[in-house]
């Protein structure tokens, strides 16, 4: 009988490290554009450090996941937070001394940019090595929760260190980076099997991905699923404030989003076992289309973030089932090219999602534009109905 994820020593200090990390990424995910508007004014500018970021991120993710299967994944995530936490610790004091300027703050983005692309592919990569493989679904739904959960207290706390000093909120990024070290430091276990395979290049990966039915499947629900979500989400924010809707009360919208979110990934576990993971993944993508339809009439009213927070409490378990059984069924060698092959194919579509919702909304209205979000959703749902890697997928054999 496994041992409770919640007594798995390595997982929990892994787990624990990242809380720290990724609260201090979402509170320096806010002191960024605010750090860049009081020294420039410029709202241009301050989007524009957000962009080059995101940019940074998306470049990386095929090369890092090539590099997470050929290095020591758990050298690689120390020099990554030993590098974080001396540009934070760096830009910090440069902010204390009046020094900081824009080029600073770019780099110092990208750099954070690039490196969190690569810890948390090789985080996901390192699962298997350190958790049961009939657990791996647990695994990833406690990821998403912790995801959630930093994503509702995050941004709040960012707006709150940033009023307290301009440094505080990334002087505080560098010591969340120092407890992620200490956590990868401290595990015991190695982050990945001994490699006596030829480690191949990008292409091994991409071949992999393309050649299992059940991976293809993947990519093909997910795209759809992940541009319509982040899409509605833009379409709501847009639409409230063309009502002249309180910025207090837009978000709130995303504050429930968010708690929805972390309901989901607390119940991902108990949705896996009832339903099993080829229903689990057609019942929530069609009942996601179903409820973005719902939205759709409830456009311009704080009513349409409802339905969609409904839907994040389905999605958590969709997640976690389908990247729980890709840990399970990929190579410990291959893990972290087929990871970033899929998040790139998964994310590249929502990446345009916000902009096409403002021009729908604009040639249009909301209403439209949630409805062709909708529809995407569909696209997803009638993947994983008819798709031969759903229909006939059996447990992997690690996770009987």
């Amino acid at each position: 009988m496994s041992t409770s994820l919640w007594r798995n020593r390595d997982f929990n200090l892994l787990w624990g490290g990242q809380v720290l990390s990724a609260f201090g990424s979402a509170v320096s995910a806010l002191a960024f554009p605010l750090l860049v508007l009081a020294l420039t004014g410029s709202p241009l500018q301050a989007g524009a450090v957000g962009t080059i970021a995101a940019v940074t991120a998306l470049l990386c993710r095929l090369p890092v996941g090539l590099l997470v299967d050929r290095v020591n994944r758990r050298r690689a995530m120390l020099l990554v937070d030993l590098a974080r936490l001396l540009a934070f610790a760096a830009l910090g004091l440069a902010v204390l001394t009046g020094s900081a300027g824009l080029p600073a703050i770019i780099l110092v983005a990208v750099l954070d940019a690039a490196g969190s692309t690569l810890f948390s592919t090789a985080e996901h990569a390192a699962l298997r090595s350190i958790v049961p493989a009939a657990q791996l679904p647990d695994a990833v739904a406690r990821n998403e929760a912790r995801g959630f959960a930093v994503g509702l207290v995050g941004p709040s706390a960012g707006g709150l260190l940033f009023g307290l000093g301009h440094a505080v909120p990334f002087l505080g990024n560098a010591l969340t980076y120092l407890g992620s070290l200490i956590s990868v430091a401290l595990i015991r276990r190695p982050l990945q099997e001994e490699r006596s395979q030829t480690p191949g290049g990008l292409t091994t990966g991409l071949r992999f991905v393309f050649g299992d039915p059940f991976l293809r499947a993947v990519l093909v629900i997910a795209a759809p699923l992940n541009f319509a979500i982040t899409g509605i989400l833009f379409t709501i924010v847009i639409a409230l404030q063309q009502r002249g809707v309180a910025p207090a009360v837009i978000g709130l919208t995303e504050t429930m989003i968010g708690v929805g979110g972390l309901i989901g990934a607390i119940a991902a576990p108990t949705l896996q076992r009832r339903l099993g993971l080829g229903p689990l993944v057609r019942t929530i993508c069609w009942a996601a289309a179903g409820l973005f339809l719902l939205s759709a009439l409830l456009t311009g009213s704080i009513a349409a973030a409802v339905p969609v927070a409904v839907m994040m409490v389905l999605a958590p378990a969709c997640n976690a089932a389908l990247f729980g059984y890709q840990a399970a069924i990929t190579p410990d060698h291959l893990q972290g090219r087929v990871i970033s092959v899929i998040f790139l194919f998964a994310t590249s579509a929502a990446a345009v999602a916000p902009l096409l919702a403002g021009v729908l909304t604009s040639t249009w209205n909301a209403t439209a534009a949630t409805v062709l979000f909708a529809v995407a959703v569909m696209v997803s749902a009638v993947a994983a109905t008819v798709s031969r890697g759903i229909r006939t997928l059996t447990p992997a054999p690690a996770l009987t």
